[in-house]
């Protein structure tokens, strides 16, 4: 099936329960049936190739019922696709039984599959009722999802559009979790994961930044078999591994891991208050690479307020407490933790992160970090986005590549990619020229007139640690107004600093008798 055909298809099964159901509420409604399916037609399959081999498809059936072991999942006979589109009647119910009897059947799809409940109901009413939900099973029922029919990365190609789609009409809570593809794509070829790798991402949404990175590695290292890519018996695979914090969206990691055919432990919690990912002495793992897009401007009280930083047991924030407006610095420090030594890491944040506080009289926790990050050679190179590649935001953001053994010691790579992208709707977009483009500036270290630069530590200094490409790169245009965000966000870090003064000043009028002491907590 042709990925165009699979993506009508989708839209067509979004567009079904458009009316009764709120666009956060596609995902959760067609996600799991169409992940369902699959499930459903890989296990015909399954029992069809075994049938093959024994010539018997009822002797297939009945070892297949002995032993569960001869199929990657075992469905049960009421939730296999045949049986749901025979269902008249108590629809939401039985797709509820059927998802949860899965999940009894096989534990890793515990907390997956079972996530959603069909029969709800919102203010008294059915929040899609059985009507809507047998239209959808009937349109998700056009098409096969067995292994002849549909090749893992096509199909996670569609899940992945569905998911765009979301965020298209969603905006600000679908970017918390999805990063355009090309972006996606785009840090995975700077990173290049070898075989074997360990490769983490502490945010990880639906898994979009590690499944790029398995697609990278089969892209590179991988060879047809039976006309489907696979990496050779003698090359290992990624061993990848996610924290995510909001159920629903750790869910649909999960599922898009499956269907992409690719093993991920991912994991379900705060990474900022609970890292779950630590060795036997309770400190924290390390990667070989890390990948993420954590939240932009994320503020500290998400995760129990400032103090998370000053009595962290994990150590992480060594380089400081970045300010209690942006945690963007918090989130670096704790990936930097998770890297081991010689390891390398991707991490997308908003423009304002790599220039703050720069230019600044006095102090400013930003500038200070990052100058610690400068000092210790551990960045190598920005790159500066196009603007309105996000859903969440019309501001550029860019690419922040740290590495614990630079190939270029004393050396950070800017790269202005702001112009290269091709207009879309709603979004602009990376070309696959564009990505090759800015991908092949990175490796192969150079300067190009009006797109890259590389500078040393020493004129990093004497810019007082702004690390912003168009800051060193022009594009032969004037410098953009000050996106809102980034205003904002200046605007918190001031009052922040005021408030602390007037404590200051507070404290030393107490001191002289000249005014009443009172501590702001």
């Amino acid at each position: 099936m042709e990925i165009g055909t699979l993506e009508s298809w989708l839209w067509d099964a979004a567009c079904v329960i458009r009316g009764p159901t709120d666009a956060p509420k596609f995902k959760d409604y067609i996600l799991p049936l169409l992940f369902l399916k699959r499930l459903s037609d890989v296990f015909e399959d399954e029992v069809d190739d075994l049938a093959a081999e024994l010539g018997d498809r009822k002797q297939a059936e009945d070892l297949v019922e002995r032993d569960h072991k001869l199929v990657r999942f075992y469905i049960p006979p009421n939730a296999r696709w045949s049986r749901i589109t025979q269902v008249t009647a108590g629809l939401g119910q039985y797709l509820t039984d059927a998802v949860r009897a899965v999940a009894r059947e096989n534990p890793r799809l515990q907390g997956v599959i079972d996530a959603v409940d069909f029969n709800a109901t919102a203010a008294g009413q059915r929040i899609l009722d059985d009507e809507h939900l047998a239209a959808l099973i009937q349109v998700l029922g056009r098409h096969r999802l067995g292994l002849h029919d549909v090749e893992p990365d096509i199909l996670g190609r569609a899940y992945e559009y569905l998911l765009r789609k979301f965020a298209e009409g969603q905006g600000q809570s679908a970017g918390e979790f999805y990063t355009p593809r090309e972006v996606a794509i785009l840090m995975a070829r700077i990173l290049e994961p070898e075989p074997g790798m360990e490769v983490y991402d502490p945010c990880c949404g639906s898994g979009g930044l590690l499944i790029k990175c398995h697609l990278r590695l089969l892209e590179t290292r991988g060879e047809l078999l039976n006309g489907r890519p696979r990496l050779p018996p003698s090359i290992p695979p990624l061993r990848l591994f996610g924290q995510e914090i909001n159920p629903s969206t750790f869910a649909i990691a999960r599922m898009n891991a499956f269907i992409h055919d690719m093993e991920a432990d991912i994991r379900l919690g705060d990474t900022m208050r609970r890292p779950a990912f630590t060795d036997e002495a309770g400190r924290l793992r390390r990667f070989d690479l890390v990948v993420a897009n954590p939240m932009w401007n994320q503020k500290a009280e998400a995760f129990g307020g400032p103090a998370i930083y000053e009595n962290d047991p994990f150590g992480r924030f060594c380089y400081g407490a970045p300010p209690a407006s942006t945690a963007d610095w918090g989130w670096m420090q704790h990936m930097l933790a998770s890297l081991k030594d010689g390891g390398r890491m991707a991490v997308v944040l908003d423009t304002g992160a790599v220039s703050r506080g720069s230019g600044n009289q006095g102090s400013n926790r930003e500038r200070d970090i990052r100058k610690a990050f400068v000092e210790a050679d551990l960045i190598e190179a920005v790159i500066l986005l196009p603007e309105n590649l996000f859903y969440n935001t019309t501001a550029p953001g860019v690419i922040l590549v740290i590495n614990r053994a630079k190939r270029k010691p004393g050396e950070i790579l800017l790269i202005n990619a702001s112009k290269l992208f091709a207009k879309g709707r709603p979004k602009n977009y990376l070309t696959d020229e564009h990505i090759q483009r800015i991908a092949d500036l990175y490796h192969t270290w150079r300067a190009e007139e009006g797109l890259s630069a590389i500078i040393t530590k020493e004129e990093t200094s004497r810019n007082d640690y702004n690390l912003s490409p168009s800051r060193y790169v022009a594009t032969g245009e004037k410098e953009d107004v000050l996106p809102p965000e980034e205003a904002m966000v200046l605007l918190r870090e001031a009052e922040e600093e005021r408030a602390a003064v007037d404590q200051e000043l507070a404290q030393v009028l107490h001191m002289l008798g000249l005014g009443d002491f009172r501590a702001n907590n």
